[in-house]
C-alpha cells in the first residue's frame, strides 16, 4: 500500500454533487484540493464495465494531465430486480440528448421498470462506490464501499443528488434525499470507501 503524503490533491470529477460530498469528507485534512472541472480538463471516456475500472481511468487521466496525485470516484445504483442495472451506466440513465442530466426522469424509469416486471417487495438495491487514488507514475490504489437498502416511491427529499430520493438505506426511515448531508457522509457507500482510503493511504 502506497501512502499519500502530498499537500495537493486533484479530484477527478465534473459532478457537482460528488465534488461537494468528497470535499466534505476531505475537510479534516490539511490539503489543497482542486477539481478537474476547475482546471478545465476533459472527461475521459469510461470504457470499463466495473466501478473500479472506470475510477482508475479517471484518476490516471487527471494524474497524468496535472502531474499531481488524483482521487476519482465511480459509483452508482444497482437494483437487484433489474439485474443490477443501472450499475456503471447510472449516469447514462439520466442523460438527455443535449448532454444534460435529468435524474427525476431516471428515477421514474427505475420505478416504471420495477412495476412493469412486477418485482416483489422489498425492492432491494445497493449503492456502490470505488475510489481510485492515482499518482503520475501510474501507481493506483483502490478502495470500495457499498450500502444496501431498498427502492421506495414516490421520490422523497431534496437534500441529496442523483438517485438519492428513491433509496432508503437499511436501518433508516429516511431516504438519502431526506438525510442531512453530514449524516449521509457518515454512512454512505462513498463514506465506507473513504474510510478505507484514509486508513490505508492517509495513515
Amino acid at each position: 500500500m502506497r501512502h499519500f503524503d502530498g499537500e495537493k490533491l486533484v479530484l477527478a470529477s465534473h459532478n457537482a454533487g460528488k465534488l461537494e460530498e468528497i470535499r466534505l469528507l476531505l475537510a479534516p485534512f490539511p490539503l489543497a484540493v482542486i477539481s478537474v472541472k476547475e482546471l478545465g480538463l476533459p472527461v475521459p471516456e469510461e470504457t470499463e464495465n466495473t466501478f473500479s475500472g472506470n475510477a482508475t481511468i479517471k484518476a490516471l487521466a487527471a494524474a497524468k494531465a496535472t502531474g499531481l496525485p488524483s482521487l476519482s470516484d465511480d459509483s452508482g445504483l444497482e437494483v437487484e430486480a433489474l439485474r443490477n442495472a443501472p450499475g456503471v451506466h447510472t449516469a447514462d440513465w439520466a442523460t438527455l440528448p443535449d448532454g444534460s442530466r435529468d435524474f427525476t426522469m431516471a428515477m421514474t424509469k427505475v420505478w416504471e421498470r420495477l412495476e412493469a416486471t412486477k418485482a416483489p417487495f422489498p425492492r432491494r438495491a445497493r449503492f456502490c462506490c470505488a475510489l481510485a487514488l492515482a499518482w503520475p507514475d501510474e501507481h493506483v490504489e483502490l478502495f470500495t464501499g457499498e450500502v444496501t437498502g431498498q427502492i421506495v416511491w414516490p421520490m422523497r427529499g431534496e437534500l441529496g443528488h442523483g438517485f438519492d430520493p428513491i433509496f432508503r438505506p437499511d436501518g433508516y426511515n429516511q431516504t438519502f434525499g431526506e438525510m442531512d448531508p453530514v449524516q449521509k457522509s457518515k454512512i454512505s457507500h462513498r463514506a465506507i470507501a473513504f474510510k478505507k482510503l484514509v486508513e490505508g493511504a492517509f495513515k
